[in-house]
């Protein structure tokens, strides 16, 4: 493809390279093939199972070095909430109440989304925010008609004009409501998280990755709350942000994977998925970092059982870690007996999950040290994983690569193709899916920080269909950052009970329990 000097330019200002620009747009033209699943990650195949005695010895293992590790919470939190409140800007848009009643527009249109919002107002944390707006305002609220009420209270919530929470990043939304009308957001639950599991007591560090645009916005919540909330956790918080680079941004093409061009004529770039936050996280220099997405929080009841299952991983991980450090030093040795090999190689096997060639028995000893030495150096991540409701989404798999490899893999159902039965099957018959639970080790046994740039498939790219200006058009995504940009880290899955889930997806999701104070 050859571009103008001004597409160079804008090219240039991206950080990118004409270069990286035309294999973007390859991509697009051979495409990207489907992830190739073996057969579905299970108990005692790929996920292990918790028991009260596994429970404690794997908290006991992470209290005990917990002080001496440095530790950080990882948040990605760039996602607007517009997605929240679908069906409430639909109603905005569909419903007129000079033509109809509310109910018989309801009972129409089956809008069971838009019921349970009105049965359950006065339960949401924002309510008496709204309502105080409302009386403010300039309306006569009370004599409005029962139509007329509801779309007053919801154009009050989301228009940028008034507070305008369908523009407003999902962290900073108000999430929930304890006494003495205190409000708190999905960002400030985190913190209390955090002073949990991923402090030493005395500090947590916080690193949220969020859109430059609402920066100011989440210091000024920090500045709000941090008093409050060191009081309550007797912790101090050391909060970072970043954002996502626009090096990272892909370039959309038409569906004839021409590059599409805006109304002035210039390339369109896109921001390439959450893929892009591997170069944030690759910033981190921790010893243990723990993976949390920004809407999956809960009222304070029910913290220290979510804090629980975090330090169960976390010790998990650490005693993984401790046996990988020693036999990866046992493996520079002069003098290392077969009879070690075979033990290091079993360990790669039944505890990470690693499946050794067929041909292992057959290398020489240099190669068997040199094969057993890149199968452990790499970084370890341990996944909570969750018994699956129906939820959408990625899950826990064997996936068999071009060589015939087979490995545990985090892979989202748009990778798998599910006009082939026998793929198809695989995936219906998948019994964990996966929250958005990990917890990270990324140093390797000499301490030193491992590139995570050297350990992305980057064949597990997305390729998404959108639309501009009415005009279709296709986007491309990085490889995600826990399933393709985690694709060669040694990965354990472990079962975590389905309450330690609790994601925010819509603004419904607020009337659950774990939302709720009792």
């Amino acid at each position: 493809m050859t571009f103008t000097e001004s597409d160079l330019q804008q090219i240039k200002t991206k950080g990118l390279s004409a270069d990286q620009v035309n294999s973007q747009i390859e991509q697009f033209k051979s495409g990207i093939p489907f992830t190739n699943i073996y057969e579905a990650a299970t108990i005692g195949n790929g996920i292990v199972a918790l028991n009260h005695d596994n429970i404690a010895s794997s908290v006991s293992y992470f209290e005990d070095r917990r002080h001496s590790l440095s530790l950080v919470k990882f948040v990605p939190a760039s996602g607007a909430a517009t997605r929240m409140f679908k069906f409430l800007f639909q109603f905005l848009k569909e419903y007129n109440p000079e033509k109809e009643s509310l109910n018989s527009f309801i009972n129409k249109n089956k809008l069971k989304d838009f019921s349970l919002f009105r049965v359950g107002l006065e339960q949401f944390p924002f309510y008496k925010m709204v309502m105080e707006k409302i009386k403010n305002g300039t309306v006569d609220y009370e004599n409005l008609s029962s139509g007329e009420k509801a779309i007053e209270f919801v154009n009050t919530m989301l228009n940028e004009k008034h507070l305008n929470f369908g523009n407003s990043p999902k962290g900073l939304l108000p999430f929930h409501e304890y006494k003495n009308n205190h409000i708190s957001t999905a960002f400030e639950e985190h913190l209390y998280e955090a002073a949990l599991y991923a402090s030493d007591n005395k500090e947590a560090k916080l690193h949220f990755t969020i859109s430059e645009q609402y920066k100011d916005k989440f210091k000024k919540e920090f500045q709000r709350i941090e008093e409050f909330v060191e009081n309550k956790t007797g912790v101090s918080f050391d909060i970072s942000f970043s954002y996502q680079q626009q090096s990272t941004d892909t370039i959309a093409v038409t569906l004839t994977n021409e590059p599409f061009r805006e109304e002035d004529g210039s390339l369109l770039f896109r921001p390439s998925g959450h893929g892009a936050l591997l170069k944030n996280l690759d910033t981190l220099d921790a010893d243990i970092i723990f993976i949390k997405n920004i809407d999956n929080v809960v009222v304070k009841q029910y913290k220290d059982e979510v804090a629980t299952y975090k330090k169960v991983l976390a010790g998990i991980l650490l005693q993984l870690q401790e046996k990988t450090f020693k036999y990866l030093n046992d493996l520079e040795s002069d003098n290392i007996a077969e009879e070690h090999l075979v033990k290091i190689a079993e360990f790669l096997t039944r505890e990470l999950n690693v499946r050794i060639s067929e041909e292992f028995e057959k290398y020489s000893e240099k190669y068997k040290i040199e094969y057993l030495t890149e199968k452990l150096n790499r970084p370890i991540r341990v996944c909570g994983m969750v018994k699956n409701e129906g939820e959408p989404g990625g899950g826990p798999f064997w996936v068999k690569d071009q060589n015939s490899n087979i490995s545990l893999q985090i892979v989202e159902s748009a990778q798998i193709n599910q006009k082939d039965k026998g793929q198809k099957d695989i995936l219906m018959n998948a019994t964990h899916f996966n929250p958005v639970d990990l917890v990270c080790g990324v140093r390797n046994y000499k301490g030193e920080k491992f590139n995570l740039e050297d350990f992305v498939d980057h064949k597990a790219a997305f390729i998404t269909k959108k639309t501009k200006f009415g005009k279709d058009l296709k986007a491309l995504e990085l490889p995600g950052l826990w399933n393709g940009s985690m694709a060669f880290w040694n990965t354990i899955f472990v079962e975590v009970p389905v309450r330690t889930f609790n994601p925010v997806k819509t603004v419904n999701d607020l009337l659950k329990d774990t939302h709720q104070i009792k």
